[in-house]
C-alpha cells in the first residue's frame, strides 16, 4: 500500500520549493506579457522570454497558476499539498499536448521544447512538493494502519 510522508522533517523546503516555482511562473507571465502585448492573445511571433517562446495567452496562464501556487504556500495548512497536485498534474497534461502538436497549427501557446522541458520541470517540482508537505496531528501520523496492525499483532 502507498504511504505519502506526513509530516516530513524537509517540509519547508519543499513548500519553499513549491513557492519559488510560483515566483517562476508568475516572473515569466509578467515579462511574457511585456514582451508579447502586442502580438494578440494567441500571436504566434516567436517571441522568447527568458529563453522559452510564449504568447500572450501562455503568460496570463502563468502569471494566474503562479499566484495560485504561490498564494496556497504562503496559506499552507495543506492548501498547499492540493493546489501543487493539481496544477503540478496540470502542467504536465498540457506540457505534453504542445509536445505532441509543436509542429503543427494546434499549437496555440506557441510553445517550444524548451517551454515544454521547463513546463515539465515546474509540473515535477510541483508534484514532489505535494507529495511532501502534508502535515496532520502526531495522532495521525505513523506508518499506515495495516503497517502498525501487523507489528501489534
Amino acid at each position: 500500500m502507498a504511504h505519502n510522508p506526513v509530516n516530513h522533517p524537509l517540509r519547508p523546503l519543499y513548500r519553499a520549493l513549491g513557492a519559488l516555482t510560483g515566483v517562476y511562473l508568475i516572473l515569466f507571465g509578467i515579462v511574457g506579457i511585456i514582451v508579447t502585448a502586442g502580438d494578440g492573445l494567441f500571436g504566434n511571433g516567436g517571441d522568447r522570454v527568458l529563453g522559452q517562446h510564449a504568447n500572450l495567452f501562455w503568460s496570463i496562464v502563468s502569471v494566474l497558476v503562479g499566484a495560485i501556487v504561490l498564494i496556497a504556500a504562503v496559506i499552507g495548512r495543506n492548501s498547499d499539498v492540493a493546489v501543487d497536485k493539481y496544477f503540478g498534474w496540470g502542467l504536465l497534461v498540457v506540457g505534453s499536448y504542445e509536445l505532441a502538436t509543436i509542429r503543427t497549427d494546434a499549437n496555440f501557446l506557441d510553445f517550444s521544447i524548451s517551454t515544454v522541458v521547463v513546463t515539465y520541470l515546474a509540473g515535477l517540482v510541483l508534484i514532489m512538493a505535494s507529495q511532501y508537505s502534508k502535515v496532520v496531528p502526531e495522532s495521525q501520523a505513523g506508518a499506515p494502519r495495516q503497517a502498525r496492525e501487523a507489528q501489534n499483532a
